[in-house]
């Protein structure tokens, strides 16, 4: 978390005077944008930032991988959501910008197409700049996109899986259908993992709770998570509470009492997606870690409030969204939440008795 302040802060201090001074990159044309699917070219995919935009670019990664065979597929991650991508057999490589070990393998390549993912900050657009490529597309969301060979719109209503599809589209990387799910592969050994972890339940059934998100905003009370396991109890279901280290202190609130078990803090990004992949279904706030759960096919309720639903919602039928939908939500712009004057009502005011219907109504899918 340290490391991930120091990179936003670099960011805001220095991007913007970079993106003003470093020379433009040049213009894209038609003959820049063209791969074969005999193309054995190398395409290098930016994407920092969390799990959520990690996992929703991951479909998109595997389309590109079912149209182009031959490529070599190159992500450039951060270490905090390169775990998302090592579920990808698509990839033949995951760089970390933030692991300096790394940056020789980045800078010797030359890339036909760099495809940056970001949406607003300007790290991603500078680092591109530098790289030796024919084409370098992104986001028009700023001066960022000086850096850009091709700077493609941005919308904050549009569903942020299309967005992504729509942006390697326009770097001339042409898609076959994006699947939503069963793009995620799990190691057998993760899964014995997972087998261990889980056999204090002694096989009863479960639902996985995740109270946590890097925006205080989006949290959920964990009195009322615990309200909810007792009712998931009540029903035959342990609970299994997931999240970061950070999260540890809340997983014991909730399972306090009751049948089940916190893992916050002692599960790694493939063990939780195969805890997921075992569960009945995933309760959980507007994260990274919903948007796990809809990739491994688990059933979810999921929490909106100050994140903007249209955008970042799974589209999943077996997904079910809880949003109060108050006049001053959404307000989340860019993974920034402002200081909100009515205390987080569009997710405190969510109570217990909104969330365990939609709950039992896809527990019995699954039963």
């Amino acid at each position: 978390m340290r490391q991930t302040r120091l990179l936003k802060k670099l960011d805001a201090l220095i991007g913007p005077l970079l993106a003003r001074i470093l020379p433009a990159s040049h213009s894209a044309n038609q003959a820049d944008l063209c791969l074969t699917k005999s193309s054995t070219s190398t395409l290098l995919f930016i994407r920092p930032g969390g799990i959520g935009d990690a996992v929703l670019l991951l479909p998109v990664l595997q389309a590109v991988r079912d149209k182009y065979p031959a490529v070599e597929l190159v992500v450039l991650a951060e270490k905090r959501n390169a775990g998302a991508f090592a579920l990808c057999p698509a990839l033949d490589e995951i760089l970390c910008y933030d692991d300096w070990r790394h940056w020789g393998r980045l800078f010797k390549r030359r890339y036909a197409v760099v495809v940056d993912t970001e949406q607003s900050h300007y790290l991603s657009a500078v680092i591109a700049r530098f790289l030796r490529a024919g084409t370098r597309t992104g986001f028009a969301t700023n001066n960022r996109s000086r850096l850009l060979s091709l700077a493609v719109p941005y919308s904050q209503q549009d569903y942020e899986l299309g967005s992504f599809a729509r942006l390697v589209s326009a770097s001339g990387i042409s898609l076959g259908s994006v699947a939503c799910r069963d793009f995620i592969s799990i190691p057998e050994e993760v899964q014995r993992t997972c087998d261990k972890l889980l056999e204090c339940l002694q096989g009863v059934p479960f639902v996985v709770l995740f109270p946590g998100s890097s925006i205080a905003e989006r949290r959920w009370q964990i009195e009322k998570f615990h309200t909810l396991a007792q009712r998931c109890n009540a029903a035959g279901y342990a609970v299994v509470v997931v999240g970061g280290a950070e999260d540890r202190g809340r997983g014991e609130a909730i399972v306090a009492g009751l049948k089940g078990t916190n893992l916050a803090g002692k599960t790694t990004i493939k063990q939780t997606a195969a805890v997921l992949k075992r569960a009945k279904l995933l309760v959980s706030g507007d994260s990274g870690v919903m948007h796990l759960g809809i990739a491994v096919g688990c059933p979810t309720v999921a929490l909106f409030g100050p994140g903007i639903a249209k955008k970042w919602a799974p589209r999943a039928p077996d997904c079910h969204i809880v949003n109060l939908e108050l006049k001053c939500a959404p307000c989340t712009q860019f993974g920034t939440t402002p200081p909100c004057p009515y205390g987080a009502a569009c997710i405190r005011d969510i109570s217990v008795d909104m969330v365990w219907p939609e709950a039992q109504k896809l527990l019995k899918l699954r039963d």
